[in-house]
This record gives structure tokens, C-alpha cells and sequence, in this order.
């Protein structure tokens, strides 16, 4: 296993000063989620061209695909852990072997859920209260299964991301995120509206290379399927390009053909540790499942409002989504090196950095909710969308410091290999928590959609009190490698 490959970048996070390479660790990954986040704004800023159907119809469409995607980073996880541990005990031997399976076990997993979710699509939709023959329906079958086709594309680049972050190296996945977005952006109108009555055209002043093109090609875009294909496409070549980067060498970690083989005790850990971090990753976007079919009883209005919502606050959280990555290696490669003090003084520190910096975004949410919500949204229903997604992010904004210290500590949990300690809050917070209280004062208390609003804000402050009592115990901290499974996985 090479050590010192021109294009190796991971960070030394077990040695030395800790909250710099901390820092360093993390940041490209708050940027990579950033920039994750930019394919879905960017599918939501051309969707909405097309009008409120088609905006209710992707946040249907969202709820589905993200249980998937949760569901399959699991194991993405595990992969994480394991190249994290062993790097941190010295065993860099041992990381290509760990590497190549994670990327057949997830890629294996990929495909069943493309299949089933292609299959399911209709189904899915309708027990989350897409009628039936409904515009927002059909659209919505549309853009699911299209997405589901390109499952296992998507999942190719989270793995390379995983394995990659384990190692130490957050700064190449960056790379190919950056890349994959701008080309998702570039292709994403032309793939929506085509080459007729495109507003990007007239933002430009190119109007009459609009007629041009369209007389040559009579091309008038592939509408809400044109918004997954150009999701698909960008993140494939991404995927393709990692993967080879990984068989190549250069990266530091380095994969032969004989380390994709699956081998039964290397399997085993990934279904040990990725099996619940599935479950813990998935509770979060099945929350946002059960809650849009909440909100659905309010009206498709209050789903699109939702929806733009949601993904509002998945941008505000990312400073601690990236953290808690961060957490992920800092923790591994801190235990697999025996130095459990340090990887408790990293998620510390990390706590402390996301709730200076959800303060501040919680503040910027709440006086600029409405404007916010109106940048994703316009034609038929426009000024509905926009007044119920504003109250939603002045109410749930209001916790979302309690959202980000929940993250962070997980994050050590997962990157202790303790992710049943994890899933179980996580189930807690997301399912139990939020739909009971969302639940509660949606139907029987009678406020609608405002009821969900306040249920989510109440579930996230009660989440972190619980994860912070646990953390404070120490009863986290132990590895999940010895020398045994060294020898024989």
C-alpha cells in the first residue's frame, strides 16, 4: 500500500494540534455537501419553471429517493470506519481489501434498490398522498423512476467519497463534486425546457440563439425527467472517474482486482456496522417521508412548501453534517491508534464549532424566510408556497443548533463502529419524536401543517439533550478491529 502518493492528501489527525486538522478535515466536506445540495436546488430552481405540480410532484419524488440513498450510505459508512481504523493501528495493508468490497457490497445493494424502487415507484407515491392521476403524480412517477435507473451511478461516488474521507483525504471527492455540479448546471435547463421558451436564454439576451437552436433540433426539453437525467449523467462520469482513480493508485489507497472478491469477515463487519448506520441514516429522510405525507393533508401547496423547506434546512445543517464526517475519521483513526481521550476531545471540539456557526445561520433563516423560500418558487401558487414555507423556517429554524450538536455526536458514535448506539437515537429523534409530536398537534390538535412545523422544532431540541447524555457517559469509545480480524478478514 502506498503512503506518499503524488496525489495523496489525506490529513495526519493523530498526531499534533487537533482542532486544525479538524478544521481541515472538514471543511471540504461542508463544501462537497454544499455542492451536493446544489444538483437538488438546481432541479428545484428549473422544476419550478414548470409550476407548483411539478415542484409538489419533486418533493413526492424526494422523499422517496432519499430513503433509498439513506438506506444503501450505510454501508458507505462502514467502509469509512474500517479504512479509518485500520489506517489509525498502522494496517494500511489491509485497506485496499476493505476498500474494494465496500464498493461490491454497495454497488450489489444499489441494484436491488434500482430494481425495487423502479417497480414500487407508483405505489410509494400514492401511500404518501400523491393521488392517483393527479399531475403531481404522474410527474412524480416520471422523475422517481428516472432517478432509480441511475441509483447505482450515485452510489458509486458516495462510496468513493467514503473511502476516501476513512483515509484522510476529503480534498479529492471536493474535486469531483465541483466538477459534477457545474456540468449538472450547465445541462440542467437544457435538459428541463429544452431550446423553446427557456428563461435562461433571455436571462442571457441569446433569444435568438434559442430560435436556432431549436430549429435545428426541435428539441423542447424532457421536463421534470430531464431534471433526474441531468442529475444522473453529471454524478456517473463523477463515479467513473473516482473509481478509477481509486484501481490507479493515486489517491493513497490502492485497489487490485482480487480485493473486490467478497471475503466472508470483511463482509461481516460491513453488514455489522453498515446494517444499522443504514437504519440511522435512512430515519432522517423516512422523517421527511412520514411528514410529507402529514403535510399532505394540508394540500399540495403546503407539500411544495415543505419540500423547498426541508431543503432549505438541509443546506443550513450542512456546516454539521460536514463535521460529523469529520468526527467519522477523526474518532477512527484516534481509536484504531488507541488515543480514546483525543477522539473524545475532537467531538468536543466539533460541538463547539457548529453551534457558533447554527446560531448565526438560525438567525439569518428566520429574518430572511420568506424571501428565501420565494428564490425556488414561482407561476400558479406561488404566494401560498411562499408564506407557509416561511413559517415553517422561522419555526424549525429556530432548533437548528440543536439539529447540529445531534449530528456531531453521532458522527463519533459512527466512527467509534458503535452505530446501533446511533441508530437508536436516531430512531428516537427522527421517527419516534418527530411524528409522534408532528402527528399530535397536526391532527388531533387540529393545526395543520403548522402543527408539523412545530412538532419537528420540539423533536429536534429533545433529540440532543438525549444524544449529549449518552455522549457524557463514555460508554462509546471502544474499536471495532483487533489483531485477530487483522489477520483472517
Amino acid at each position: 500500500m502506498s503512503r506518499s502518493s503524488p496525489r495523496d492528501r489525506a490529513v495526519n489527525v493523530t498526531d499534533g494540534a487537533l482542532l486544525k486538522p479538524l478544521v481541515v478535515l472538514s471543511i471540504p466536506i461542508v463544501l462537497t455537501n454544499v455542492l451536493q445540495v446544489g444538483y437538488n436546488l438546481a432541479d428545484t430552481f428549473w422544476v419550478g419553471r414548470l409550476g407548483q405540480p411539478a415542484v409538489a410532484a419533486l418533493s413526492f419524488s424526494w422523499a422517496i429517493v432519499f430513503l433509498v440513498i439513506a438506506l444503501s450510505l450505510g454501508f458507505s459508512v462502514a467502509g469509512t470506519v474500517l479504512v479509518a481504523q485500520n489506517k489509525g493501528a498502522g494496517r494500511v495493508e489491509r485497506v485496499g481489501r476493505v476498500a474494494g468490497q465496500t464498493i461490491t457490497v454497495v454497488l450489489g445493494v444499489s441494484l436491488v434498490f434500482s430494481v425495487a424502487g423502479y417497480a414500487l415507484a407508483p405505489t410509494l407515491l400514492e401511500l404518501l398522498g400523491a393521488v392517483s392521476g393527479s399531475p403531481e403524480h404522474r410527474l412524480a412517477v416520471a422523475y422517481t423512476r428516472t432517478m432509480f435507473v441511475g441509483i447505482p451511478f450515485i452510489f458509486g461516488f458516495f462510496v468513493f467519497q467514503s473511502l476516501l474521507q476513512g483515509w484522510g483525504d476529503t480534498r479529492t471527492p471536493l474535486y469531483l463534486m465541483a466538477f459534477g455540479v457545474g456540468l449538472n448546471v450547465f445541462i440542467d435547463p437544457f435538459f428541463v425546457l429544452g431550446f423553446q421558451d427557456n428563461a435562461l436564454f433571455a436571462w442571457l439576451g441569446a433569444e435568438s440563439l434559442e430560435t436556432t437552436l431549436y430549429a435545428a433540433t426541435g428539441f423542447s426539453g424532457l421536463g421534470i425527467r430531464g431534471a433526474a437525467l441531468a442529475t444522473i449523467c453529471s454524478r456517473g462520469i463523477g463515479a467513473v472517474v473516482g473509481i478509477y482513480l481509486l484501481l490507479s493508485g493515486s489517491v493513497g489507497i490502492e485497489l487490485v482486482p482480487s480485493d473486490f472478491r467478497p471475503r466472508f469477515d470483511t463482509v461481516r463487519d460491513l453488514l455489522r456496522i453498515g446494517a444499522p448506520a443504514s437504519v440511522e441514516i435512512s430515519t432522517s429522510a423516512l422523517s421527511v417521508t412520514i411528514l410529507t405525507a402529514l403535510v399532505a393533508v394540508a394540500g399540495s401547496d403546503a407539500v411544495a412548501a415543505y419540500g423547498i423547506g426541508s431543503r432549505v434546512t438541509s443546506i443550513v445543517v450542512l456546516p454539521a453534517l460536514g463535521l460529523a464526517r469529520g468526527v467519522e475519521t477523526v474518532v477512527g483513526q484516534n481509536l484504531g491508534a488507541e488515543q480514546p481521550d483525543r477522539a473524545r476531545r475532537g467531538v468536543i471540539a466539533a460541538s463547539g464549532i457548529v453551534v457558533a456557526s447554527l446560531l448565526a445561520f438560525s438567525a439569518g433563516t428566520y429574518l430572511l424566510a420568506e424571501p428565501i423560500i420565494g428564490l425556488f418558487i414561482s407561476g400558479t401558487g406561488a404566494v401560498a408556497v411562499t408564506d407557509t414555507g416561511g413559517e415553517y423556517l422561522r419555526i424549525v429554524g429556530s432548533t437548528y443548533v440543536f439539529v447540529g450538536l445531534f449530528y456531531v455526536v453521532q458522527g463519533g458514535f459512527r466512527g467509534s463502529g458503535d452505530t446501533r448506539t446511533a441508530m437508536v437515537f436516531a430512531f428516537l429523534g427522527f421517527i419516534v419524536f418527530r411524528s409522534a409530536f408532528a402527528y399530535a398537534l397536526a391532527v388531533p390538535g387540529g393545526f395543520g401543517a403548522t402543527g408539523v412545523w412545530y412538532g419537528e422544532a420540539l423533536a429536534n431540541v429533545l433529540m440532543a439533550l438525549a444524544v449529549a447524555g449518552y455522549f457524557s457517559r463514555g460508554r462509546w469509545d471502544g474499536r471495532v478491529i483487533d489483531d485477530d480480524a487483522a489477520e483472517s478478514a
